[in-house]
């Protein structure tokens, strides 16, 4: 049985506890009580509710036009005229991108908590540029379209493995952690503008459209891919939430709670790592979703780190809203939805230097 109480209601009379602590609400499962606070579960609710509503319009517009409810019809298997459009050419691509995006949320926070970085995510420490120069290598030498995707990830992998070798010597340093991944992504990207100037032209341009990002011609197949992983990783997520509550404590303090901080940050950085890999092998070098979204997300809720689930949330909605910017803005000419989150983040990286400056003054 699962009840809530809200702070500050009386008790009943089979529940021994008096009052939640402020802002708080008590969810009750058996024997168990756990105290909520409000302010974040509002906010997964409202980004709940955002990204249905973006789903949607993602479904609903385009050639030829789709009703909202004729939508929600055909979702509902009422059976309409426009199932095939709805049901097979726009809700896979949908579907990929709500995952994708969740998935780009998930490994942001792990790794930006993991730094105590806001601008450390899986595009600045190497691991995007990794899997980017994987891909490149696979495009440009006539490896065959499945194996794009696997050389992908392994390239991510193997990425974030150098950027452990050289960030955990004393103990995953934040500041060291970070500087291993700008050092390496740098290197990576050069790797890659030298592999797609020796490759044949066409090649290239398929190289760089990757390298771009975009959910065109994808579907469900790269879905079930990203989808798989988070759910086979749900029991590890579910413990990093808990997990990131120690990220804020000194090396210190953390081992006199009893928490191994060495072990935890590298849990939580692999985990970060892994989601971010298989994101990007799928939807190529979606940039600025993991940067933005869990720094949104902590000031919505207002909290001292990231919320994992709240910027799962808010990534999912801004890829939903920039695949659907990207087909419809020129249409019928299809942007790669990279284009539209590297739109988004340019600017997030500004207000961010010019917040650092006002504090600074």
């Amino acid at each position: 049985m699962t009840a809530l109480r809200p702070a500050g209601a009386p008790p009943t009379g089979d529940d021994p506890r008096t009052t939640a602590p402020a802002g708080r609400t008590l969810l009750r499962v058996g024997p168990a009580v756990v105290p909520l606070r409000r302010r974040p579960v509002l906010v997964a609710a409202v980004l709940l509710g955002l990204l249905a509503g973006a789903v949607v319009l993602s479904l609903s517009l385009g050639r030829p036009y789709v009703a909202p409810l004729d939508v929600l019809r055909a979702l509902s298997g009422a059976g309409t005229p426009y199932d095939l459009v709805v049901l097979e050419l726009r809700l896979p691509r949908a579907v990929l991108a709500a995952l994708a995006g969740a998935a780009f949320g998930v490994a942001g926070t792990l790794i930006q908590s993991v730094a105590r970085n806001p601008l450390a995510s899986p595009d600045v420490i190497g691991v995007t540029q990794g899997a980017g120069l994987a891909a490149t290598v696979a495009l440009t030498t006539g490896a065959a379209a499945v194996l794009v995707a696997p050389a992908a990830l392994l390239g991510g992998l193997l990425a974030a493995a150098l950027v452990f070798a050289l960030g955990a010597r004393h103990g995953l340093a934040a500041q060291r952690f970070v500087l291993a991944g700008v050092a390496l992504a740098f290197a990576f990207r050069a790797s890659t503008e030298v592999v797609m100037l020796a490759a044949d032209p066409i090649d290239g341009l398929r190289a760089q459209l990757w390298l771009i990002g975009t959910l065109a011609g994808k579907g469900w197949s790269e879905a079930a891919w990203i989808g798989a992983t988070l759910a086979v990783l749900l029991p590890v997520l579910a413990w990093a939430g808990w997990a990131l509550r120690s990220t804020t404590l000194d090396d210190d303090t953390a081992r006199g709670v009893g928490v191994r901080p060495v072990a935890r940050r590298i849990g939580l950085a692999g985990t970060g790592v892994l989601v971010a890999a298989m994101a990007t092998a799928q939807v190529g070098a979606v940039d600025f979703v993991a940067l933005v979204a869990p720094q949104v997300a902590r000031r919505l809720v207002r909290a001292e780190r990231p919320p994992l689930v709240c910027a799962a949330l808010l990534g999912a909605l801004l890829l939903v809203l920039a695949d659907l910017a990207a087909r419809r803005l020129l249409a019928p000419t299809q942007l790669p939805a990279g284009v539209l989150t590297a739109a988004i983040g340019g600017p997030y990286l500004m207000v961010l230097l010019l917040r650092g400056r006002r504090r600074a003054r």
